[in-house]
């Protein structure tokens, strides 16, 4: 127990005979009827067996000193949960209770063991409700204490918690006098005490303490007529109401940060509380509390700030009218990490575009924010004598400052010191709009897993024009067709005030529809074409399009039928390989030594929401018993599902859309191709037996199809170097001749072998090494890494890493 004991004032030698008198013959008395009870089980409470009738009889005084024996029982062992019943049967009725007992009870209670069925909290709770206030008033800082304590001891069940806290509470409020109850916006997060400060007058107007209180009897997501009447009733009645629960709203909002459990009930009623009001402010305000609710602190990313006001928020935002819903479920379906409120996200973005008519893609695509950034992804702004400027460079967004038209290097000293406000709006625009970027680069990958097709005006005002889409989709392939059957390729360019799809030479393409284009839809010549061109040129594409893989249905998937064993059977760095899944989009449970922690199913939705790839993953115990941490893990089948309704079926891989097939096992190759241990350079020196065999296997293994791609880049890429007369590439290794030895690099692995006896090589990646070589994608850190190694071990008799050059000398 903590401090709060310190409060409690002693009892007197008569008071305490007082209390404990006929003590232990009670306790007998009740031990022989629990005797009885204890040959039930424990199935079910002990006040429903035929022998407890007895004891409801006893007289008062009787009851009272039982209920006591078992408040000491409680504190000094562990009983079983079913006995916490028990004091709450004894107490029934008007017992005698005294402002001793109740002091006996905490003086015991702060003595004694804490257990996790909360028994010991039972009695004090219940006499603490039942004394005069007068009786109370110097309990108060003990009883506070205890309340503290118990908001933060996440051992004892939620509910029994809740209730000592309400009872206890009351006590303190009818010995204080508070108008607002203590156990709303408490002192178990820094949140209810920051608003109990800044609103203490308007929280304890007239008829408000009783509308919070309503507000934070809500139990579930969704309100119950009888409770929506009820809230209507008092905030026509409290002439303060609305103006508190907006309050509250807009401080969580700005607050924006994690909640404790009971502060995160009262704001779900507040959120219910506030879809009464049909008014635009209240909309925009319910789109920034579902935001703020929604968000996860960085450390724990599936853990929302406040879980339940996220959940009824979302449903309550998704019927409301105007563009900021459409703009926050679809921010949140991208940034949500946990997977409760990510399914409710999907599914009120589903019932968004229902009522006004939209598909779930096409929800997503018109929620976009433009952050009042102009089509060319600029935004100038006055400060005093300095203009600031956000303006989108690249994938990133910057603030700049200019005076005169002559830019600055950093921020002005004069806007720090007298401009703060408008600086810190600023930065916080340039964070909004980097997370808005990151987001749609998502956004735009995902769509190559679907069969869309655009208006050219929709495609060029949504993708083109539009100051966040704009700098990826400026740099994709498309294609456009009169026909809806003939498609021609080509990469957007301005013309006059609009874009238009020009071929490889320059040349115009004609038609009036537009779709995202994907190599499986391409032939090899194409393909191949295209890829040159874009090496040529110069272009960086924000994602892999050109240089794309493709994942083709094989005969031995279609014999498994339901799922496809084509990445089975490796074995991965499951930090690593768990967050590549979390960065990719795919929703995990994590692998642990914990009943249920021994397999997983990592699903990402594909198709605009149709169809869903789970990946099937299991962890690989250590061989050090005393180790619980989860190092490796073993992958298995990958599956799909079509969505009905709701629920998912399952289907045969045959039945699976080409574009949804590929996307999902190139999601599934990177996971084997970035986290294998057969990847790790340094792994080969510290790694188990157990995974020689695979690792020897895997390092030298044929080429997947990424690394195939990988292959294909390489062969266009090695001619440009300056090295190239050292580089010779075949099928499965690129070979480098040194000056002190003889190298080949794997392109899968990247791993390196020595000749003449092929001893490994192990070279720990540092910084980029490549130069000023231009890149077509920048999202396969496997081409960088070879091409540094080869770069490196041309020029070896230049190195002077010591842990390399004592390898070269073996």
């Amino acid at each position: 127990m903590g401090g709060w004991t310190a409060f409690l004032p002693d009892l007197t030698d008569a008071d305490r005979r007082q209390v404990e008198a006929g003590l232990t013959e009670a306790d007998a008395q009740i031990r022989a009827v629990l005797h009885v009870a204890s040959t039930y089980h424990w199935g079910s409470s002990p006040t429903d067996i035929p022998e407890w009738t007895a004891v409801a009889s006893w007289p008062a005084e009787q009851r009272r000193s039982a209920a006591l024996a078992m408040h000491l029982k409680s504190c000094t062992s562990s009983i079983p949960i079913a006995l916490n019943e028990v004091v709450r049967s004894l107490t029934d009725g008007d017992l005698p209770w005294t402002r001793s007992d109740l002091v006996w009870c905490l003086d015991v209670a702060g003595r004694g063991e804490e257990y996790d069925n909360g028994a010991h909290l039972e009695l004090p709770a219940i006499i603490a409700a039942r004394l005069a206030p007068a009786e109370l008033v110097d309990l108060v800082p003990a009883l506070e204490g205890l309340t503290n304590e118990l908001l933060n001891d996440y051992f004892i069940s939620v509910n029994t918690r809740r209730c000592a806290v309400l009872l206890i509470g009351q006590a303190i409020d009818r010995a204080t006098g508070r108008r607002l109850p203590s156990r709303l916006l408490h002192g178990g997060d820094a949140f209810g005490p920051m608003v109990r400060a800044e609103l203490g007058a308007t929280l304890a107007a007239p008829g408000v303490p009783e509308l919070l209180t309503h507000c934070a009897s809500l139990d579930k997501p969704a309100a119950p007529a009888k409770w929506q009447r009820r809230v209507d009733e008092l905030l026509d009645t409290t002439p303060g109401g609305t103006a508190a629960v907006r309050s509250v709203l807009e401080a969580f909002a700005a607050h924006c940060r994690p909640l404790h459990d009971d502060s995160d009930r009262l704001l779900r009623g507040l959120v219910w509380a506030l879809s009464r009001q049909p008014d635009e402010q209240a909309t925009d305000l319910m789109a920034r509390v579902t935001a703020a609710a929604a968000a996860a602190p960085r450390q724990a990313s599936g853990f929302p700030h406040a879980q339940k006001t996220a959940v009824a928020a979302i449903h309550l935002l998704a019927a409301r009218d105007g563009d900021a819903p459409v703009r926050t479920l679809a921010r949140l379906a991208v940034t949500v990490r946990n997977k409760a409120v990510q399914s409710r996200v999907q599914a009120a973005l589903t019932h968004l575009g229902a009522l006004r008519g939209w598909s779930l893609s096409e929800v997503m695509e018109l929620a976009i924010d433009d952050h009042g950034l102009d089509s060319e992804g600029r935004l100038r702004t006055p400060v005093g004598p300095y203009e600031a400027t956000v303006d989108v460079t690249g994938e990133k967004a910057r603030l700049t400052f200019a005076r005169d038209g002559d830019p600055l290097k950093g921020v002005p000293a004069q806007v720090r010191e007298a401009y703060g406000h408008e600086l810190g709006q600023l930065r916080d625009l340039v964070k909004r709009v980097g997370a808005s970027l990151v987001a749609e680069r998502q956004r735009l990958e995902g769509l190559l897993s679907e069969e869309r097709t655009w208006s050219y005006a929709d495609w060029s005002s949504r993708f083109l024009a539009h100051p966040i889409t704009g700098p990826y989709a400026r740099r994709l392939l498309w294609e456009t067709s009169a026909d809806g059957d003939r498609w021609t390729a080509g990469l957007p360019q301005r013309h006059g005030e609009g874009w238009t799809i020009v071929d490889r030479d320059g040349r115009g393409v004609p038609g009036d529809r537009v779709r995202l284009w994907h190599p499986i839809r391409a032939t090899t010549d194409e393909i191949l074409a295209w890829r040159e061109h874009v090496l040529a040129t110069g272009l960086t594409q924000p994602f892999k399009q050109a240089f794309r893989e493709v994942y083709l249905l094989t005969p031995a998937e279609e014999r498994t039928h339901t799922y496809s064993n084509r990445f089975a059977a490796h074995i991965l760095r499951y930090r690593q390989a768990n967050a590549l899944m979390r960065v990719r989009g795919w929703q995990a449970g994590y692998l642990g030594t914990w009943d249920g922690g021994y397999d997983s199913e990592a699903t990402k939705s594909f198709g605009g929401g149709a169809w869903r790839a789970s990946f099937h993953h299991q962890l690989v115990a250590d061989e050090d018993p005393h180790s619980y941490d989860a190092r490796y893990c073993s992958t298995d089948q990958v599956r799909f599902a079509l969505r009905d309704g709701a629920t998912w079926q399952p289907a045969p891989v045959a039945d699976v859309p080409a574009v949804v097939f590929s996307e999902a096992m190139r999601d599934v190759d990177l996971f084997v191709g970035v986290t294998s241990i057969a990847t790790d350079p340094e792994w080969a020196d510290r790694g188990e037996d157990r995974f020689h065999g695979y690792w020897h296997s895997a390092a030298s293994a044929a080429l997947t199809q990424s690394a195939e791609v990988r292959r294909d880049a390489l062969a266009r890429l090695l001619p440009r170097l300056s090295i190239a007369d050292r580089l010779d590439l075949g099928d499965r290794y690129l070979h480098v001749r040194g000056n002190v030895r003889d190298y080949r690099i794997h392109l899968g692995s990247g791993n390196i072998m020595m000749a003449p006896n092929d001893a490994y090589l192990c070279i720990v990646p540092g910084r980029d090494r490549t130069g000023r070589l231009h890149l077509p994608f920048d999202d396969d850190p496997m081409l960088s890494t070879i091409l540094s190694k080869a770069i490196m071990l041309a020029a070896d008799d230049t190195i002077t890493d010591a842990t390399v050059l004592r390898q070269l000398a073996r």
